[in-house]
């Protein structure tokens, strides 16, 4: 399993939220290149990076950062959300070194523009699914949608999707540890590797996530995306990695 650490973007600067909310933000550094080149020095395998601006825009408003983080770390793999909502946006990102994109509100919105992206970028396509209780919420968290993330999951699983990153928003950011049974649940009933992200929060949260890791059913859980615990010390990022490396 690998441990992800989270560099989300906002104004050009290296934040975290809680629960989604931009007005409630913490700025952790003004270069989030250096902070990219720290995370690789401890050990990271793939970075994620959030625009948080364009999640909110609906286009890249960070894309010169995370270009820049690209090709300062050509050999570390990048995965990249918010604000993608077209197949120019994936095409440019890819081009300027980017591994994977992640299709997050346009998936709900627009499930057909998935298939579409998987089609013309096989490989690299990344299903972004918020929830709050079980609900998908879109545009930054804004809105909670009447969809269940369990059955929206399904219908990505034809389309040749990499992987689909959980988050719990209820829990992102509060370092009240992960909704390990909502990301087993999804892990069991998808064809498609998991991704847990909100919450993780402490070594506690990796050992139980490396624990059901590999599912009976389903594709099982692939990675744990960490943010405010690394930052503030709760979590030692290759303590961590080591401790899946060995599970």
């Amino acid at each position: 399993m690998l441990v992800i650490p989270a560099i989300d973007l906002k104004d050009g600067q290296c934040v975290r939220l809680k629960q989604g909310r931009m007005e409630d933000s913490t700025v952790f550094s003004d270069a989030p290149e250096e902070m990219a080149a720290q995370w690789k020095e401890k050990g990271a395998r793939r970075l994620h990076l959030v625009d948080l601006n364009g999640a909110f825009a609906g286009e890249p408003v960070n894309g010169a950062i995370v270009e820049a983080i690209a090709k300062a770390h050509p050999d570390l793999p990048l995965q990249i959300g918010g604000g993608i909502r077209d197949l120019a946006t994936i095409e440019a990102y890819l081009k300027a070194g980017v591994r994977y994109v992640i299709i997050g509100t346009q998936a709900v919105k627009n499930p057909a523009f998935v298939a579409e992206a998987c089609k013309a970028f096989p490989g690299h396509v990344i299903v972004g699914l918020d929830a709050k209780d079980g609900w998908v919420a879109t545009d930054g968290w804004a809105e909670v949608s009447t969809v269940n993330v369990v059955d929206l999951a399904e219908q990505f699983a034809d389309d040749g999707v990499d992987s689909i990153i959980y988050t719990d928003i209820a829990r992102d950011g509060m370092m009240q540890g992960v909704n390990i049974e909502a990301t087993v649940r999804l892990a069991e009933a998808s064809s498609i590797p998991v991704i847990a992200s909100g919450g993780v929060s402490r070594m506690e949260d990796i050992i139980q996530l490396c624990k059901v890791a590999d599912t009976e059913t389903g594709a099982g859980i692939m990675g744990a995306i960490t943010g405010r615990a690394i930052y503030e010390g709760a979590l030692d990022l290759g303590e961590a990695q080591a401790y899946c490396d060995k599970s």
